[in-house]
């Protein structure tokens, strides 16, 4: 009986350990590609990720006995992978990475900056992150279209898998596109490139960088990530420790910045397998799951420079196929709740169309345009709707 009770967290944390990452690294890899990371200082920041976020979890859930489990931002991740060439190249997003997470300390110290994420409507925050996802998501299709047999396997395995557990099919459809980049490219691949290495970069500030990148991933992580972690953590009858859990997500971000890590924050999705029954029937007991996860994470981290190196070896719209795949469910979380409010479908489907054009303006990326103007409509409909000339 005792070794039952034993182990629903700690199967309950190697399950979260491997879903998660499995989930969205493709997706991570391409953000960090996107804004200028060589392969190599894009596996060292998926290296630094798995690190920080593991070291992390140990620090929250020994010192609180309860299952915090911390993630890397996803919804930041693919905000980065939408976005053109960064002014000031790799060193400038390195810079704006950093100053991501100063903004989250900050918000420790100056309630009022999160009180202003909190005041930017959950429909436009939503819609902004729709807007983000949906070229991704459309590289499935696109993909298939363009190299059939290399992506078709990919496709297939995760249809399967969809009506019979949704939580493996994604882990599952990156693992057959592995197996695809072994058959058709894994020979061009290095027994150096297996091995897992930091990457050090000076960082380099712009202004450019800081607007398109530092601002809309604070938002995304906040909005996104650890308002959705607090509220699946308070669901299952625990307490969060915010302002610590910020402390610790700040400093993971911002040490970890020059070496490749965008972002790490409380985990949604993935928190509700740790907090939930399924580790186990003592809610006491399941803060196990959240060592467990991070235990298993450090292992990972052990396997991160052959992963990127593998995935970076892929043909093209292989691993695009499966990143969109991951975001499908993302996309539709996001266009529901951007859609809820009827008073503000207009504002939040010009912020969807808006982050989806990916153009860019000033040097600056399109979700934050896109944010701004759905800011402006939605303000513009309102007053319209009371009657107040405009």
């Amino acid at each position: 009986m005792g070794d039952r009770s034993r182990q629903g967290p700690v199967t309950a944390g190697i399950v979260t350990a491997v879903v998660g990452p499995s989930s969205s690294v493709v997706v991570v890899l391409a953000g960090l590609t996107a804004v200028g990371a060589s392969p190599a200082q894009a596996a060292s920041g998926l290296l630094t990720l798995l690190v920080t976020q593991a070291l992390g979890m140990l620090w929250l859930s020994v010192r609180h006995r309860t299952p915090i489990i911390l993630a890397w931002s996803t919804p930041g991740a693919a905000l980065l992978a939408s976005m053109p060439a960064v002014a000031g190249g790799w060193p400038a997003a390195v810079a704006a990475f950093g100053i991501t997470g100063l903004l989250i300390l900050l918000t420790v110290v100056i309630p009022r900056l999160g009180d202003l994420v909190a005041a930017i409507p959950a429909s436009l925050a939503q819609g902004m992150l729709a807007g983000v996802l949906v070229p991704l998501c459309l590289a499935p299709v696109t993909a298939l279209a363009g190299a059939p047999l290399a992506v078709a396997p990919v496709v297939l395995i995760w249809l399967v898998l969809l009506p019979v557990s949704r939580r493996w099919a994604v882990p599952a459809a990156l693992g057959v596109a592995l197996v695809v980049v072994l058959v058709t490219g894994g020979g061009a691949v290095s027994a150096a490139d297996l091995v897992p290495a930091l990457s050090w970069t000076t960082p380099r500030v712009t202004l450019e960088a800081v607007v398109a990148v530092s601002v809309p991933l604070y938002v995304v992580t906040m909005a996104s990530q650890n308002v959705p972690g607090v509220a699946v953590l308070t669901a299952h009858g625990y307490r969060t420790p915010w302002r610590e859990s910020l402390i610790v997500t700040g400093l993971g971000t911002t040490l970890g910045a020059t070496t490749g890590g965008h972002a790490i924050n409380l985990a949604a999705i993935a928190a509700a397998l740790a907090a939930g029954p399924e580790a186990g029937r003592d809610p006491n007991r399941r803060w196990i799951a959240g060592v467990t996860t991070a235990v298993t994470m450090l292992v990972l981290a052990a396997a991160s420079g052959a992963l990127a190196t593998l995935v970076q070896a892929a043909p093209d719209g292989v691993m695009q196929a499966a990143a969109g795949l991951a975001l499908l469910g993302t996309l539709s979380g996001s266009l529901l709740a951007a859609l809820s409010d009827p008073r503000d479908r207009e504002a939040a489907v010009l912020t969807v169309l808006i982050a989806a054009s990916g153009v860019a303006f000033l040097g600056i990326g399109a979700a934050f345009w896109a944010l701004a103007a759905g800011l402006v409509i939605r303000h513009v409909m309102r007053l319209a709707r009371q009657g107040v000339p405009v």
